[in-house]
């Protein structure tokens, strides 16, 4: 089939005109169609990055974004301090805080259960905290960039609640509790767990099922900074 578009007319239905996009200073302001549930689970690598991507877009935007994370330990390859908090800490707008960050529940590594079911409990009531200041704050409005969480967010992104959910050491129904406590206009993000969150399909308008194809983990090979950590 033919195309009779003009080149004029093609270029008047790009969303730049064809014109090169160039950044723009990044100012305070509020998102307009903010308040979905997205839900981010599978057995593949990306879910924490793709809920970073989305905080790192929704920041450039001027939004105030912060992440909590319940269960970010991983292996002796591993540092403690990850790229991505480093890049967080250089980006306005963007604020994240890590519980249990060493080990994982359940893997034998030498960390105490005991001490990561506490971890997870104190996530959970940390992020309970982010809630009640969420629904304080005027999400309709700009936050200040440099503002704590107490202030507000306008995206909350709870990297691994699933897995934790998945490994009891909080419960489904805290994770749904959560979810009902979401203000509307709130953006709530939840990722982890290699087993689908059922529980979580009616009340989730995005989810999202990270599927492993081919892993180099599988061969032997280690986490490697700049791509795992």
């Amino acid at each position: 089939m033919s195309d009779d578009r003009t080149p004029e007319s093609a270029v008047e239905n790009t969303p730049g005109q064809g014109r090169t996009p160039e950044a723009e200073a990044i100012e305070p302001a509020a998102p307009e169609e903010f308040g979905l549930v997205q839900v981010w689970w599978g057995d593949g690598k990306g879910k924490t990055t793709a809920a970073l991507g989305m905080g790192m877009r929704a920041a450039g935007h001027g939004y105030r974004v912060h992440m909590l994370q319940f269960m970010k330990g991983g292996a002796s390859s591993v540092d403690a301090v990850r790229g991505e908090y480093n890049a967080i800490a250089a980006l306005p707008g963007i604020s994240y805080e890590n519980l249990g960050h060493y080990g994982w529940h359940g893997m034998a590594d030498g960390s105490e259960e005991a001490d990561h079911e506490a971890e997870a409990q104190a996530g959970l009531e940390r992020a309970r905290e982010l809630l009640e200041a969420a629904e304080a704050a005027d999400l309709a409005a700009p936050i200040d960039l440099d503002a704590a969480p107490e202030a507000g967010m306008h995206m909350l992104i709870l990297d691994e609640v699933l897995y934790a959910a998945d490994r009891g050491l909080v419960s489904e129904a805290d994770v749904l509790e959560l979810v009902e406590r979401k203000p509307d206009d709130l953006e709530l993000i939840l990722c982890g767990s290699h087993t689908e969150p059922t529980y979580l399909e009616e009340q989730a308008d995005l989810v999202t099922n990270v599927r492993k194809v081919k892993h180099p983990i599988d061969e032997g090979q280690r986490a490697r900074r700049g791509t795992e950590f």
